[in-house]
């Protein structure tokens, strides 16, 4: 199934489901799009990114975000989670390592940290290789890493979510934290990027 077929064949049913939850009596349809809008209000990319810029500043804020990202997030007055509890882990790059994120069963995905999933992160294709043949799809977005270092595949969960605490750049070291979180992609935060 293509990813814009699985993508149309999800919005149905999601629109099947906001169908019978008002037929039934048991949300109003205006109530569900408030909720929905108040959910994602405040997701962004940029979130994450001032997660890390923090964690690239801050020694005791990193050590504290890779011990207990749910609670250390929360010191910059994100949520992990979504409409249930969620863990984040959060998970640093270094010189040997590269992490990458997925979610093999749907599309978990930490929302408020990242924005909306991108079409790429629920498509099967990248669900199922890049637990297979992580470097090789990595290669297709850009990312060539040396053969000696390891890649590890993140898989996350309804209760489990994932960040990667991607290596801040050579040469950033005069900049502020405003100015390094504009250098953090979404992609690198979930490590099919590079910055």
């Amino acid at each position: 199934m293509s990813g814009t077929h699985a993508d149309a064949l999800i919005s149905r049913q999601v629109r099947r489901l906001e169908t019978l939850l008002e037929e039934r009596g048991i949300v109003a349809g205006a109530a569900l799009d408030e909720l929905l809008d108040a959910f994602l209000s405040g997701a962004s990319p940029l979130n994450g990114a001032r997660v890390v810029a923090r964690a690239w500043t801050d020694p005791a804020y990193k050590d504290r975000l890779l011990a207990d990202g749910t609670t250390a997030v929360t010191e910059l007055g994100y949520a992990a989670g979504g409409v249930q509890p969620q863990r984040l882990r959060v998970v640093e790059n270094t010189a040997d390592t590269h992490n990458v994120v997925v979610c093999t069963l749907c599309s978990c995905y930490p929302v408020r940290l990242l924005g909306p999933s991108p079409s790429w992160y629920k498509s099967e294709a990248y669900r199922s290789r890049v637990v297979r043949e992580p470097r090789a799809v990595l290669r297709e977005f850009g990312v060539e890493l040396p053969e000696r270092t390891e890649i590890t595949v993140w898989d996350s969960t309804a209760e489990t979510r994932y960040l990667v605490l991607p290596r801040r750049p050579e040469g950033t070291q005069a900049l502020a934290e405003e100015e390094l979180a504009a250098l953090v992609t979404r992609n690198a935060l979930i490590g099919t990027g590079v910055l």
